[in-house]
């Protein structure tokens, strides 16, 4: 068994990071209290730092450990499940990420492969993990699979197969695929011992249908009720609402993103649709233009949203 206990399960959301309108992007910590005491109103009670819609990898060390002391400290009020990503730098910097998360109380760790190097077999990528186990011995670990920015392609379901007591703090993976084939064979891997969060904000319903009630899910911090709706539906089996509610929430996933990539549409949804001011992305990103944002908002309103103008 793992040396560390991991209960929780549920939804969890990936906070963006808040940065000033500046011309490097510095960080604009005052927005995190704020922040987390706007997800804990919407019944969100567990959040992911210093990830993908945190830009983490585009942070330095010194960086990442402000944001993550940030939201320790509002958490200690909001009494939420602090999860923080650690990966997706040199190996001697995830290392004293790693040990950074366990001193300030992280409830959990998330760590991306090495990205340059990238390990290509199970054997590497559980050599790399002991090492950032050992970095942070009482913290439960979790491995963050995005192939789509990693390139890295482990199967998951092979992975955690192999996995006997090799790695003492891990407990499980976030899976950010649409291939549920792949994460329907990581759940039930090793007599289904491990968690699978899934990161996909557009397949909650059919998620729910293969067993899967662990999702990583950025909508929940524009679109909180739609999302909870939509995961307490098919986390209670009626999967007819479930299959309704996930249709309404790519239908506005779908609209937003249009307008340019990921993080730099759900930054201008957040500003709009809430009182949070996340500010713009970091290079190379870039915030959408005037004309976009207003373009956006009104397809907001279409689809029944109000919005801040």
């Amino acid at each position: 068994m793992p040396r560390v206990s991991f209960t929780f399960r549920g939804l969890l959301a990936p906070v963006l990071t808040p940065f000033n309108n500046d011309s490097t992007r510095t960080l604009n910590l005052s927005v995190i209290p704020q922040y987390a005491n706007h997800l804990a109103n919407k019944k969100v009670n567990a959040v992911l730092v210093n990830g993908t819609s945190g830009e983490g990898p585009s942070m330095s060390t010194s960086e990442r450990k402000l944001v993550a002391e940030a939201w320790a400290s509002a958490v200690r009020t909001t009494k939420q499940h602090l999860m923080i990503q650690v990966g997706g730098a040199s190996l001697p910097d995830v290392l004293e990420l790693a040990k950074h998360a366990e001193s300030i109380k992280a409830d959990s760790i998330l760590c991306l492969p090495e990205l340059y190097f990238k390990p290509s077999t199970s054997e590497q990528l559980k050599d790399y993990l002991r090492l950032v186990s050992s970095a942070a011995p009482n913290t439960p670990l979790l491995y963050y699979h995005i192939p789509i920015f990693t390139n890295v392609n482990v199967h998951m379901g092979e992975f955690l197969e192999s996995l006997n007591e090799e790695i003492p703090t891990f407990v499980g993976i976030k899976f950010t695929s649409p291939n549920l084939q792949e994460g329907a064979r990581a759940l039930r891997a090793n007599n289904s011992k491990f968690v699978v969060f899934l990161g996909n904000n557009e397949l909650m319903d059919a998620a729910c249908a293969i067993g899967m009630n662990s999702f990583i899910i950025t909508s929940l911090s524009m679109f909180p009720e739609l999302t909870v709706e939509a995961f307490t539906a098919g986390n209670a089996g009626n999967l007819l609402k479930a299959r309704e509610t996930q249709q309404r929430l790519t239908k506005v996933l779908t609209s937003i993103g249009k307008y340019g990539t990921f993080i730099e549409t759900m930054k201008a949804a957040m500003s709009l649709l809430t009182n949070i001011n996340p500010g713009p992305p970091r290079m190379p990103q870039q915030p959408l233009s005037a004309e976009g944002v207003a373009s956006m908002a009104k397809d907001l309103q279409n689809l029944g949203f109000s919005v801040n103008l």
